[in-house]
């Protein structure tokens, strides 16, 4: 048996998506998934920011990433979007870096 005590629960600080958060982002790639436009997800963590994927074909390299990214001098989240390896542009708020993707998906189709 394996003892797990709060400490070692707490020392985690890696960012990670919300619950929520995480909805959402499904809910854009479902809608990509199902009009063809991708085909595969990818979710790294790591201390300072949280990455979601979205591939093409799943030997490619990504579609589109979004990250949410911690700054810590100005301690607030800000969420970034790459679309076809080029920078677009940093959201505060994931709702709108999400309608951002989906007028982009209107292009695609």
């Amino acid at each position: 048996m394996v003892s797990v005590s709060s400490t070692s629960i707490s020392n985690n600080h890696n960012l990670f998506f919300s619950k929520s958060e995480l909805s959402k982002i499904l809910s854009c790639y479902s809608v990509g998934v199902s009009n063809g436009s991708w085909k595969d997800y990818a979710l790294n963590f790591n201390t300072n920011e949280a990455i979601f994927s979205f591939y093409k074909h799943t030997l490619a390299s990504p579609h589109c990433v979004l990250k949410k990214i911690r700054e810590k001098k100005k301690r607030r989240t800000l969420y970034h979007l790459f679309m076809h390896n080029k920078k677009n542009s940093k959201y505060e708020d994931i709702d709108r870096l999400l309608s951002s993707i989906k007028r982009s998906q209107i292009y695609l189709v």
